[in-house]
């Protein structure tokens, strides 16, 4: 969640624009693309990934103890998937047009019907899925990646030329627009995504279900092959954190370093965040995930470890707040920031975002069974009240 937080913020303090590159909106400074860079380099894309494998992971989980316990646990699983739809919508419409939830429950429902196959195969399909989804999109975008690179180089005809420069002042004027939005009232902002995208969540949903729907199958495979039980090898997990955490990171830096030299040009930066980096994404969110199973049980010993699991075991609760909390602080109904911080200058609100999740996490577990929103989607999942104090 801690990572989650550093990349959306960028799309809480400005607009979409603004999470692709340090020059949008506004051109940035050099801090600016500095502190693009390390958030593109170390969580851009990887943390989507891990989260992503591990709800894939929480969907055999869940449906295993729910089966051990003698219930109907695909049931008991469809319900859950579809409370879940329905506060991803209303997370998107109430809130933020960043929204997730519906995604995942989207993919969870077709997740479900390989539930049964073994870990092998579902490792091959995800895989299989993962790379024919990323390699089509990708060479179907390169046509416009070379376009704006002749552009920028001087070496495009006049045509070509202003086609590119019309698409960029035509996205100035929504941004414009769109950043117009965010600095209205509450009610307003819902009337108008009502109004005006009442379905964006589910084409966000298709738009990315080759991305979202894979990597739960491969946390799937995960989940079956033992690794989050511990039982896979100290030297494996070592190896696949060393070599994903090291290959992906070299993929992705270099990837960095030649964009940087080109200021992040917009074409580009839509086409890599979305495709041409799926490679590095998948490896550095699998070497996350063996490190943390890696120094899991060593971490969980200390005091920041313990704070850390109380904001994972909360991870709904503190994904919802952080969304509250953060468009309270740069939205119209809040205090208006939106627009307004550089980038290089998020850092003290991601600290603070992190100070918020760890901090109040571990002493309401102390006190309760669960954080506020899982009981909510846990009464929801069975249909009944279930107790919450310890």
């Amino acid at each position: 969640m801690l990572g989650i937080l550093a990349i959306n913020l960028g799309g809480f303090a400005g607009p979409i624009a603004g999470s692709l590159s340090p020059h949008l909106p506004a051109p940035g400074s050099l801090a600016d693309e500095a502190w693009f860079t390390v958030g593109l380099v170390l969580f851009e894309g990887k943390m989507r990934a891990l989260f992503t494998l591990l709800f894939g992971a929480s969907l055999l989980l869940f449906l295993d103890r729910a089966e051990a316990r003698g219930e109907d646990g695909e049931r008991l699983q469809l319900r859950r998937l579809g409370w879940l739809a329905a506060c991803g919508y209303l997370h998107f419409l109430l809130l933020w047009w960043g929204d997730i939830l519906f995604t995942y429950a989207l993919a969870g429902f077709a997740a479900l019907a390989l539930r049964q196959a073994r870990p092998g195969p579902l490792l091959i399909a995800g895989v299989t899925l993962f790379a024919a989804w990323h390699l089509a999109m990708g060479l179907a975008g390169l046509p416009q990646v070379r376009a704006e690179q002749r552009v920028l180089a001087g070496a495009a005809g006049p045509a070509e030329t202003t086609a590119y420069r019309t698409q960029r002042a035509e996205d100035a004027a929504a941004t414009a627009r769109e950043l117009a939005g965010y600095r209205q009232g509450f009610a307003a902002q819902v009337a108008r995504r009502l109004r005006d995208q009442p379905g964006e969540p589910l084409r966000a949903a298709f738009a990315t279900l080759g991305e979202s729907l894979p990597l739960m199958l491969i946390g799937m495979a995960l989940f079956r092959s033992g690794l989050y039980a511990g039982q896979w090898s100290p030297r494996l997990l070592r190896a696949v954190a060393l070599g994903g955490l090291g290959a992906g990171g070299l993929l992705t830096a270099a990837f960095a370093a030649w964009a940087w030299r080109a200021h992040f040009p917009p074409v580009l930066m839509v086409q890599a965040l979305a495709y041409h980096l799926a490679l590095p994404h998948l490896l550095m969110g699998l070497g996350y995930c063996a490190l943390l199973v890696r120094i899991g049980p060593w971490l969980a010993g200390t005091r920041l470890g313990r704070r850390l699991t109380a904001a994972g075991r909360m991870a709904f609760s503190n994904y919802l707040g952080m969304t509250l909390v953060m468009t309270f602080v740069f939205y119209g109904w809040g205090l208006g920031l939106v627009g307004r911080v550089p980038e290089h200058w998020l850092w003290p609100f991601l600290l603070g975002g992190w100070g918020l999740m760890l901090g109040w996490s571990a002493p309401w577990l102390a006190r309760f069974r669960h954080g506020p929103l899982e009981w909510l989607w846990r009464c929801l999942t069975y249909g009944e009240w279930l107790p919450l104090r310890r």
